[in-house]
């Protein structure tokens, strides 16, 4: 179906040229407005950084490092380049950042790249209990170039066992060894994988994509004086564009470097690089660590409140901004409660949960976050009401209560209209 044609005057030059995809990105900008946000790889963007990812940065290509280009004209996007890397390496404390990964998995390739030999052994959390396909897993490049080995939780506390992790590591001598992944609602011991890695002779690297923001707002243990790499995207709760990083003790730096470029990319996208630089000044201050701890206040009240009425969280809460919840005892199936929650108003993603015996992409769980309902303000004592509309249109979801979720949607909806979002020209 055809979007309804409706623009704002933010955008009058693509209104003009582009009709269909101005009104496209009008409705996902009052879509965005309007819903309830829960997935916790996503957030919101200042205008600023929305800015910055738009700029004629865009128009430059800089093949290289700053002083060391394959394009002349680079005066300008050195300086960009090497504010971001300045801002990453103060802001997380490690000596070395490069700020041209495009995403986070090539982010995470680039780590093989600079310390692997195809078929070479690496250590990672499994993806069922909460890891990321990077880290080694099978139907991954990871997986098939390099020789995975994984982890889990334990069955009665979904936290991670790391007497598990020390004897895989000493039976498999792996080369490599990710802590971190997607689906982890608990604080990672990075003094606990590194003790780990230096008895087995192993790189640390520690995957802090979800977690970045909390880390550099003083909400989570940093991996600082632990990974020998950092690796991270500067999206989720780092509130920047869709982009990454990796940071590195100073002896890596040149293997870290090399992988990137020439090993993997080519140009870096230079606006985003800016927009990157943009949301690291905003996270260096007092602002960013007041929301950074309120992501984890919210996210502990709304874990509490859905305890309260029946939910299954895995681990039993949370520590940082995500809750993993199995649906079993519901009886709903994760998808269909994901496709109900959304009809409603509320966006989760369905997602397996520790020893699923459901397959992958129809799981028991679903996986929630609260990065970008706090960045539009929402306090704690919100969540009691947020808790009740997930039980009724999981409910709904069960019972086929279509007229429940159209309630639940408009009450939303109000609750939206409340605390607009930043970086959105609607509200």
């Amino acid at each position: 179906m055809t979007a309804p044609v409706r623009t704002h005057p933010r955008h009058p030059a693509l209104a003009a040229a582009d009709p269909r995809l101005a009104a496209l990105v009008a409705a996902e900008e009052q879509l965005q407005a309007d819903t309830l946000r829960l997935i916790p790889s996503e957030n919101y963007v200042s205008a600023a950084v929305l800015e910055a990812s738009g700029t004629v940065l865009q128009n430059k290509y800089s093949e290289g490092y700053p002083g060391k280009r394959y394009y002349e004209g680079q005066q300008i996007i050195d300086q960009v380049e090497a504010l971001a890397a300045e801002r990453a390496t103060s802001l997380f404390r490690m000596d070395h950042a490069n700020v041209q990964p495009y995403s986070g998995s090539p982010a995470n390739l680039a780590v093989y790249l600079a310390f692997l030999k195809p078929g070479d052994t690496v250590l990672g959390m499994s993806l069922p209990m909460g890891g990321h396909l990077t880290h080694g897993w099978g139907v991954s490049a990871t997986g098939t170039w390099f020789r995975g080995v994984q982890y889990g939780v334990r069955r009665d506390t979904g936290r991670v066992d790391l007497d598990e992790v020390r004897d895989l590591a000493r039976a498999e001598r792996p080369r490599l060894i990710f802590c971190g992944g997607t689906a982890v609602p608990r604080t990672v011991d990075f003094a606990g994988f590194a003790e780990i890695a230096r008895e087995v002779g192993a790189v640390l690297v520690a995957d802090v994509a979800h977690i970045a923001g909390l880390i550099a707002g003083g909400a989570h243990p940093s991996p600082a004086p632990y990974a020998d790499v950092v690796s991270t995207t500067t999206h989720k709760t780092l509130r920047g564009p869709r982009g990454a990083m990796l940071l590195s003790r100073a002896e890596h730096a040149r293997a870290i470097d090399r992988a990137v470029f020439p090993g993997l990319q080519g140009g870096p996208h230079n606006q985003t690089t800016a927009a990157i630089a943009v949301a690291l000044g905003e996270a260096a201050g007092p602002d960013f660590r007041a929301y950074a701890h309120q992501v984890v206040t919210n996210a502990r009240t709304l874990g509490e409140e859905l305890a309260s009425r029946g939910f299954d969280l895995v681990s039993g809460g949370t520590d940082n901004h995500l809750l993993l919840i199995d649906l079993t005892s519901r009886g709903v199936p994760g998808k269909t409660a994901a496709k109900a929650l959304d009809r409603a108003g509320i966006v989760v993603n369905h997602n397996t949960v520790p020893y699923d015996p459901r397959k992958p992409f129809d799981p028991s769980g679903i996986r929630i976050g609260t990065p970008a309902l706090t960045s539009r303000g929402v306090p704690a004592s919100e969540m009691a009401a947020v808790a009740q509309w997930i039980t009724q249109a999981v409910e709904a979801a069960r019972t086929g209560d279509e007229p429940a979720i159209a309630k639940v949607r408009a009450e939303v909806k109000e609750l939206m209209d409340g605390y607009p979002a930043p970086g959105l020209p609607v509200g």
